[in-house]
């Protein structure tokens, strides 16, 4: 099962990111986290120790130019458009509570949407750990589908945009399902956070006619503390749990899952 997890900064797909991961975890699955924003949260949802200190594989500049030939500053020169990667995913993960993590980052300079060498090299990873691994993979995604190439797609089997109840996240939504299915992935879902109540449920049903709802995470004061803290979002959250699971279980029966 791979899993791409999308929408606005702020939303909370990181949170839902992580939980998934670790439910999915804890429930028996070989996961694979992949933090793929450029602003990397990730390890420090997911509760890992110094997650400031990790440092993204894209600013990882001697292995990008041993792997590729070149780096982004040496402009004009040639480089591998395939690079190998097959090996990384046990050299530059991490592990904790039976789960792996991997934090890409991104390219933060302008123009990061080139074909130079960080952006081939991880967008080469990215489709190994999607196309050519057998764990379950959860991939924390900037607010679009830049990351995903169009063989990648193929082996998404969801696309959840997180949305919370708004209209500039609304908007969101329907502009990640729209360069979704430009590239060819089909199985697009949302899921509610930040959910005050039964009118902030029924403003998300209705501005989201045609994504379908994978259901709702509550507005949780836990959460906020966790992050103030440096915990897992999830951890001694059992509300956030039993929403996520909930949320998981809709997903398996939306999808073909592969255990």
């Amino acid at each position: 099962m791979k899993i791409a997890i999308s929408g606005k900064g702020g939303v909370g797909k990181t949170t839902l990111a992580a939980t998934i991961a670790y439910v999915l975890s804890q429930e028996g699955s070989k996961v694979i986290a992949i933090d793929a924003d450029p602003v990397a949260n990730l390890a420090a949802s997911l509760g890992f120790p110094d997650a400031s200190r990790i440092v993204p594989i894209s600013q990882m500049k001697d292995l990008i130019k041993e792997r590729t030939g070149a780096t982004s500053e040496e402009y004009g020169k040639f480089f591998k458009l395939n690079p190998k990667v097959s090996d990384l995913p046990e050299k530059l993960s991490y592990e904790r509570n039976n789960l792996k993590l991997m934090i890409l980052g991104g390219i933060k300079r302008g123009g990061g949407g080139c074909a130079c060498p960080e952006n081939v090299f991880l967008r080469t990873l990215l489709s190994h750990l999607i196309l050519q691994r057998d764990e379950v993979v959860v991939v924390d995604m900037e607010a679009g589908v830049e990351h995903l190439g169009r063989a990648t797609v193929q082996a998404v089997n969801a696309m959840i945009v997180v949305v919370e109840p708004g209209m500039r996240s609304i908007q969101a939504a329907h502009q990640v399902q729209k360069l979704s299915n430009e590239i060819g992935i089909k199985s697009i879902f949302a899921v509610g956070n930040k959910v005050g109540g039964k009118s902030h449920r029924d403003f998300l049903e209705k501005e989201l006619v045609g994504i379908p709802l994978l259901g709702f995470i509550s507005y949780n004061e836990k959460i906020a503390e966790a992050d103030l803290a440096g915990r897992a979002a999830f951890e001694g959250n059992e509300l956030l749990i039993s929403e996520v699971k909930q949320i998981i279980e809709r997903l398996q029966k939306e999808v073909r899952w592969k255990k």
